[in-house]
């Protein structure tokens, strides 16, 4: 028996990130690489809230 699970998903589903590496014309694993840091890109480009001015603003003792 294998210790990695399995999951059942559709073969558009799973081929998704194979014709998304290939249209950038990039390995999977480089494109999937990419499109999170573009993710972490956008989070970190958007304005704080309110609650975490809050908490920056924070005294520390």
């Amino acid at each position: 028996m294998s210790d990695r699970p399995t999951i059942r998903v559709s073969r558009t589903t799973r081929d998704e990130p194979r014709r998304a590496a290939q249209d950038r014309h990039q390995a999977v694993a480089e494109t999937v690489r990419r499109l999170r840091q573009d993710e972490m890109g956008r989070d970190l480009d958007r304005p704080l809230t309110d609650e975490e001015v809050a908490w920056l603003d924070a005294d520390t003792e």
